[in-house]
C-alpha cells in the first residue's frame, strides 16, 4: 500500500504538470502579429480610447452602410406623413452651445446655427418631417428669428440633412449652399428628393468661403460619403475666447462587399478627405469636433451637459490633439474596410 506522503507527492506532481499544461496552452511570452487589417482596426482603437466609441463602433466593428441609392422613390413619409417615425424617437431641446452658435438638432440628426451680425448661417436641415419643429421651433426657442436665415449650408444630400431645405428657401428667401455632384444627384432624382429639393443656388467648391458679418466658413470638398460630401472649418468663441471648429460632414463608410472594385475606389477617395480634412483642421487649429449625427460627436448628450459646466471645461472642446486623433479613428477603420474587400476579391482574368 502506498503511504499518505507518496499518494500526496503524486497528487502534486500531477497538478503541477496540469497546470504547466494550461499555461502552455493559455499564456505565451511570445508576441502576436497583427495582420493589416487588426493592425488598422487596433490603431483606431488606440486613437478613439472613450473619446470616439460612437464613431469607432459605427465605422470598424458595424455593417456597412449600403452604397448609393439611385432609385427615384418617394420616400413613405412624403407621401404618407403619418408614416413618419414617432416624434419621442427624435425629438431633442435646441440649445445654446458656444456664444453665437446654436444646436436646433434632434436624437440622432444634428442641425447647426451660426448667428451673425447680419444673420444666420445653418448647417444641415435634419429630415422634411421634423426640420420644422426642431430647427424653426428650435431658434424661436432660444430667441432667434427663422426669418434672419441668410445662408443654408447642407453638408451633402441625403435626407436626413437635405429634408428642410426646400422649406426654409422657399419661406425666407435663404441662399442654399451646396457642391455640384450633390446638386446633380437631387436634380437627377426628383421623387426621391420630393419637399426636399431647394432650387440650385450657390455652387461649393473646396476652399471657397461663405462671409455674413463677422463670420466667415470655409467649405472643404471631402466626397466619400457622397460624391459631393463637404465639410467646414470656422470660428465661434466661448465666454470671449476664440475657439476654432471643424465639422465633419459625411462620416459612415459607404461600401458593398457586391461591389468589390467601386468599393475599393470609394474607400480611398475616403480616405483621402479623411486627411484633407485633418489637415486643415490642424492649419485652423480646431479644437472642437462636430458632426450631422452625434453618434460620431456626442452633441446630443453634450448639449445636456452644458447647463451643469459652471465654471468647467467646455464639453465639445476636446483640444487639437484630440480633434486629430478623431480624422485616425475614420483613416484606419476605412483603410482596414478596404482591406477586407480587396481580400474577398478576386479580379476576372
Amino acid at each position: 500500500m502506498l503511504s499518505f506522503k507518496s499518494v500526496l507527492a503524486t497528487i502534486i506532481a500531477g497538478a503541477l504538470t496540469c497546470h504547466a499544461s494550461a499555461q502552455a496552452q493559455v499564456f505565451s511570452l511570445k508576441p502576436k502579429t497583427l495582420d493589416e487589417v487588426e493592425a488598422a482596426q487596433q490603431a483606431a482603437k488606440d486613437s478613439a480610447e472613450f473619446e470616439f466609441l460612437g464613431t469607432l463602433s459605427r465605422l470598424c466593428l458595424l455593417p456597412p452602410s449600403r452604397s448609393e441609392d439611385l432609385s427615384d422613390k418617394t420616400p413613405a413619409y412624403v407621401e404618407v406623413p403619418s408614416s413618419a417615425p414617432a416624434r419621442s424617437t427624435w425629438y431633442g431641446d435646441p440649445a445654446k452651445v458656444f456664444d453665437q452658435f446654436y444646436f436646433v438638432g434632434g436624437k440622432v440628426h444634428s442641425s447647426w446655427a451660426l448667428k451673425t451680425s447680419e444673420g444666420i448661417i445653418l448647417f444641415d436641415t435634419i429630415y422634411p418631417y421634423n426640420s420644422e419643429e426642431l430647427i424653426i421651433g428650435g431658434l424661436q426657442k432660444l430667441g432667434l428669428d427663422p426669418k434672419d436665415i441668410k445662408y443654408v449650408i447642407i453638408s451633402h444630400a441625403h435626407q436626413d440633412h437635405i429634408g428642410g431645405a426646400e422649406m426654409i428657401q422657399k419661406r425666407y428667401g435663404a441662399r442654399v449652399v451646396m457642391s455640384e455632384p450633390d446638386w446633380s444627384l437631387v436634380e437627377r432624382l426628383p421623387n426621391r428628393f420630393k419637399t426636399m429639393a431647394p432650387k440650385r443656388d450657390i455652387v461649393a467648391v473646396d476652399g471657397m468661403k461663405i462671409t455674413l458679418g463677422e463670420s466667415t466658413v470655409t467649405l472643404w470638398f471631402t466626397p466619400g460619403h457622397t460624391d459631393g460630401t463637404q465639410s467646414f472649418t470656422f470660428q465661434v468663441t466661448d465666454r470671449g475666447r476664440p475657439v476654432n471648429v471643424v465639422y465633419s460632414g459625411g462620416t459612415a463608410l459607404v461600401y458593398e462587399w457586391t461591389l468589390p472594385e467601386w468599393s475599393i475606389k470609394n474607400l480611398e477617395t475616403y480616405i483621402a478627405s479623411q486627411r484633407h480634412l485633418a489637415e486643415k483642421a490642424k492649419e485652423t487649429g480646431a479644437s472642437v469636433l462636430i458632426s450631422n449625427h452625434s453618434e460620431f460627436d456626442s452633441a446630443y448628450n453634450k448639449t445636456r451637459m452644458l447647463a451643469g459646466r459652471g465654471e468647467g471645461a467646455h464639453p465639445f472642446e476636446n483640444g487639437a490633439d484630440w480633434v486629430q486623433r478623431y480624422f485616425k479613428v475614420t483613416e484606419n477603420c476605412a483603410r482596414a474596410t478596404q482591406l477586407k474587400v480587396q481580400q474577398s476579391f478576386t479580379p476576372m482574368r
